[in-house]
């Protein structure tokens, strides 16, 4: 369980830009130890620049691309032997990907970023995690996940569906962890329509972002933070929240089945124990 008589641990993923920025300068300027994981080099450099302008201090950084599991498999690593504890992990890292790729580990781009990396870092840190938290979204209402085919969103590929999916997959996960580790708090959140860099390669959807109502990461962000915070006897583990209430995601994301069985096929898919 976390320690709240020490200065706390959060590791956000994700981090270098977006909600998981706003939610690490929120934390730092709460007195959080953050702990900053991302991509691109650069942009994690910059969001350490304003995590320190926050907060005071320069966070750690950690670099991990999630397309690649053994990134995931290398910053589990390079964590556990940085801190003998995880007050909070925030699940945040994630894409939506417009076009049909297959990662270098077999898998659909969306599936393995937004769930299979978070799955297999948890799992690799399980036993120094306080609590988790993980960004899900509304968009699971459009996924159609199959456990026993995580690469189906591959045949006629439609961007929606695959990020739909991966965010089913993200709310699953979470009650099931909740189940399996009633000793770490869990919870998933849909953090809204916001505006970051999400499609940012496509000049429409970026055109979008800047034109419609999005809400700004810090708005996106409140309810990360929120959860991060909270006391856990106040909250549902293994819950979904948006706006920081507890709602009821759709039938398909809330199956105690469905959910024990994609546990089973991601543990086997990167290759660890169920």
């Amino acid at each position: 369980m976390e320690d709240l008589t020490e200065r706390r641990i959060v590791v956000v993923t994700g981090a270098s830009s977006g909600i998981g920025l706003a939610a690490a300068v929120d934390l730092a300027t709460r007195g959080d130890q953050v702990v900053l994981v991302g991509r691109d080099p650069a942009r994690l450099q910059a969001a350490g620049d304003r995590v320190r302008d926050a907060g005071g201090e320069r966070p750690e950084l950690f670099r991990a691309d999630f397309a690649v599991l053994d990134d995931v498999r290398r910053l589990a690593e390079k964590l556990r032997a940085a801190y003998d504890r995880i007050d909070v992990l925030a699940n945040n890292a994630g894409a939506i990907v417009l076009q049909p790729v297959t990662t270098v580990d077999g898998f659909e781009l969306s599936i393995q970023a937004n769930h299979l990396a978070p799955f297999l870092l948890s799992n690799l840190l399980r036993d120094q995690i306080g609590r988790m938290v993980v960004t899900a979204s509304g968009a699971h209402r459009s996924g159609a996940l199959d456990p026993d085919d995580l690469n189906a969103t591959l045949r006629d590929f439609r961007p929606y569906r695959a990020y739909g999916t991966s965010k089913q997959a993200n709310i699953l996960f979470t009650a099931e962890a909740a189940r399996r580790w009633p000793d770490v708090p869990a919870y998933a959140f849909h953090p809204g329509v916001v505006r970051t860099r999400f499609g940012a390669d496509s000049p429409l959807v970026s055109l979008g972002m800047r034109l419609l109502p999005f809400r700004s990461p810090e708005k996106g962000a409140e309810t990360l933070t929120w959860l991060a915070n909270q006391d856990p006897s106040r909250l549902i583990s293994g819950g979904y929240y948006y706006d920081r209430r507890p709602r009821r995601p759709l039938a398909k994301a809330r199956d105690p089945q469905l959910a024990a069985r994609l546990w089973t096929a991601s543990a086997q898919a990167v290759g660890i124990e169920a």
